[in-house]
């Protein structure tokens, strides 16, 4: 890896290599019950930091064997990185991520530690593979051949904690996402129960059940429990590989391209209210509010994305209105409500518009066979 990469990650990562070379790695956290922070971190340090890929994992709470270990997450009250002791359940612990309120778990604190390593690595892995892809007698390298910038990696480390590392922190804690005083004083109640579907509850029902039998041998039913951890930390692991290679390899390409559309919108639309991607549609929204936040554009946001379905010549045309915030149902002008639940020469018909193909009954989406038309639609949209 070079030099450049190596400066991003800081010091943790040489301080490691110096210590293990020549001599076996153990990781150790807490047996029993499994959550999903300790399992991330196991993950994190095994998959994606060389010096632990091949760490022997020991599951206990004995000081005295958690003392030989190499490095402890989630167990042993203690948080000194010096001595690879990342545990946040002591007392006085209130260690959170750069510029966030949260308080960490295992996995923010791994995170924060070895994470810029991880997306350095994630990065360089995806420009060496995109060389290749250009050129394919290049030589195959063990290692990433291209480091990314510190801006850079920054940009995705923090973006990987909000998007996902924070929510596994704030479920250990106990920290809701909304304020469930702030709630109850305005008489907001849920429409439906969601827990099953965060990141906790899927490690969660990876435990064995109260009645599942367990081996009478203390060895093999300790060797039951691992088994069923590693497939755990399995599991919230490649949901972690899957952000990951989101970010460095799609997420963080696009925010050029959105950059440039956005800088040119004027040439679409004098109110720059409307975005084209001319080629194909790439993720946009962050990237869209990053920039007009950015420029300090409050009154002429963009309200119309435009972009081909796919990336051809004759390819179909959308017009997407764009959300209030990036997980949002609500758009900031939603198409006419004549238009929406209309389909084909129906659409022409009410939008005067030839080519239509459909509006969604929601109104943050339609359709035309052409970009002539789209633009069209958008355009008219903006008027009604």
């Amino acid at each position: 890896m070079t030099s450049t990469v190596l400066d991003t990650v800081g010091n943790a990562a040489k301080r490691l290599k110096t210590e293990v070379m020549g001599s076996p790695v153990t990781i150790g956290t807490h047996n029993g019950h499994f959550h999903a922070d300790e399992a991330l971190a196991v993950h994190m340090l095994r998959k994606h930091i060389p010096a632990y890929s091949s760490a022997k994992l020991i599951r206990t709470r004995d000081p005295a064997v958690l003392a030989t270990c190499h490095t402890v997450v989630d167990v042993g009250g203690e948080y000194d990185p010096a001595k690879n002791r990342y545990d946040h359940h002591q007392r006085t612990f209130d260690t959170v991520f750069p510029g966030r309120a949260t308080k960490l778990s295992s996995a923010g604190l791994v995170y924060m530690h070895f994470g810029k390593e991880i997306v350095a690595r994630s990065i360089a892995a995806a420009a060496t593979a995109a060389a290749a892809a250009d050129n394919d007698d290049a030589p195959k390298e063990k290692e990433p051949a291209t480091a990314a910038d510190e801006a850079t990696v920054d940009l995705v480390w923090n973006k990987i904690y909000t998007s996902f590392i924070e929510a596994v922190d704030a479920n250990d804690n106990g920290v809701s996402v909304y304020d469930p005083a702030a709630l109850a004083a305005v008489g907001i109640e849920k429409r439906f129960s969601d827990g099953g579907f965060t990141l906790g509850a899927m490690v969660s029902r990876l435990n064995p059940n109260w009645n599942d039998p367990a081996p009478a041998d203390p060895e093999a039913a300790q060797k039951a429990e691992d088994d069923r951890f590693l497939a755990a930390s399995a599991r919230i692991g490649e949901e972690f590989d899957r952000d990951l290679e989101y970010y460095t390899r799609s997420w963080l390409p696009a925010r050029e391209i959105v950059e440039g559309a956005f800088r040119g919108r004027k040439e679409v639309d004098p109110t720059g209210r409307i975005l084209v991607f001319m080629g194909q549609s790439v993720p946009w929204k962050d990237h869209l509010y990053t920039l007009e936040e950015a420029e300090g554009e409050t009154e002429q946001k963009v309200l119309y994305v435009l972009y081909p379905e796919k990336p051809a010549p004759d390819s179909k045309w959308r017009v997407q209105a764009v959300p209030l915030t990036k997980d949002s149902f609500q758009s900031r002008r939603p198409l006419p409500e004549a238009w929406r639940g209309v389909r084909d020469e129906e659409l022409s018909e009410k939008t005067g518009i030839p080519g239509g193909v459909f509006v969604h009954a929601a109104g943050f989406i339609g359709g035309n066979k052409t970009f002539e038309g789209a633009l069209a639609m958008a355009k008219k949209a903006l008027e009604m």
